[in-house]
């Protein structure tokens, strides 16, 4: 959602207080330091509910982080001083936006930065579980192997098969562009059809529903935000209609696969491996699927490169500076305020 520029934001006449939930990269805080009376969490510790509370009624401005959860209790708790919440991260799933308009609190958010990496985590993954990286890192490791043979260690080539994607926003399409250099086939499926300039560009095929998608699909990537209307999505049934030795990737929000429908799959060898950057109950991963020998579990590191993090933390600055002078911070994403 767009900003709303009819509606003038009145500019303040003193420094704001500006709260940090999580350690940002050192020239990111140095910066807001000299521009804000800036709070940094140094130990990196997130924050407790009532720790988050605390800062929302002291704060002008909160800096959270995607894994702060923000939720309609906690805005109504908020000191009337607090008019803007400055997300670090493209997310805004954390945060009840509804709430935060009925309080009048701009939400902004730092799209745009982390498409790349997380569409170069989300490659490692379609290469690296047809080819089972994850076991072949794990055998050399454990001493155990015995050398080069005609059939060991046989994964899958890349070329030929469908990709699906789920979601063909900034990340899908980088993703898209990136497999089409290994001779995928791309399907996609999205609220509605890209314009079919970028479809040929992409040499990308638009499915209509989700069910097709995951039928047609070797290996699906996950690429939609999470919502009340995707939670889930890939259910038992979903799962049940991939073609047996078919995998998933996910690099989105944990919460999109029903996790439990996810490890019986991989379980049963239905799914031949996962490729997982994201987890339902962060940081906690369920112990089954460390046991699962081509499961790729990645630490939630997507977004975590210097340069995406340290332009993350400039496009907060920038939103604050423009919100402070009156103007419409640039990355807002609630509109009418």
């Amino acid at each position: 959602m767009s900003s709303d520029p009819s509606k003038p934001i009145k500019p303040i006449d003193h420094t704001p207080r500006v709260i940090v939930t999580r350690h940002l990269m050192p020239s990111v805080e140095t910066r807001m330091g000299e521009l804000f009376e800036a709070e940094f969490n140094s130990s990196d510790t997130p924050l407790t509910r009532e720790q988050l509370i605390s800062a929302m009624q002291r704060a002008d401005v909160l800096v959270p982080a995607v894994t702060d959860r923000i939720d309609a209790d906690m805005i109504a708790q908020a000191g009337d001083q607090l008019k803007l919440i400055a997300s670090f991260g493209s997310g805004t799933d954390h945060i009840d936006l509804e709430a935060a308009r009925a309080a009048k609190i701009i939400v902004t958010n730092t799209p745009g930065v982390f498409t790349d990496d997380t569409a170069d985590i989300a490659m490692a993954g379609i290469i690296g579980v047809p080819r089972r990286i994850r076991e072949g890192v794990g055998l050399v490791r454990s001493g155990k192997w015995t050398g080069w043979a005609p059939s060991g260690m046989l994964g899958r080539k890349l070329g030929g098969k469908v990709l699906g994607i789920i979601g063909m926003g900034r990340i899908g399409q980088a993703v898209a562009h990136r497999a089409r250099a290994f001779g995928m086939e791309i399907a996609y499926y999205n609220r509605k059809p890209m314009p079919e300039a970028v479809e040929r560009m992409l040499a990308a095929r638009y499915v209509p529903d989700i069910d097709t998608l995951v039928a047609e699909a070797d290996i699906l990537t996950l690429h939609c935000p999470m919502t009340e209307d995707t939670r889930g999505m890939i259910d038992a049934r979903r799962i049940a209609m991939m073609k047996p030795g078919s995998s998933i990737i996910n690099t989105a929000r944990g919460e999109l696969i029903d996790q439990e429908a996810l490890i019986s799959a991989l379980e049963s060898g239905h799914l031949a491996g996962a490729g997982l950057d994201v987890y339902p109950d962060e940081p906690n991963v369920d112990r089954r699927l460390l046991k699962i020998p081509n499961v790729m579990t990645l630490p939630h590191i997507g977004s975590a490169t210097a340069e995406g993090r340290e332009a993350s933390g400039e496009k907060v600055i920038a939103n604050i500076r423009f919100w402070m002078d009156g103007h419409r911070p640039p990355d807002q994403v609630l509109i009418g305020l």
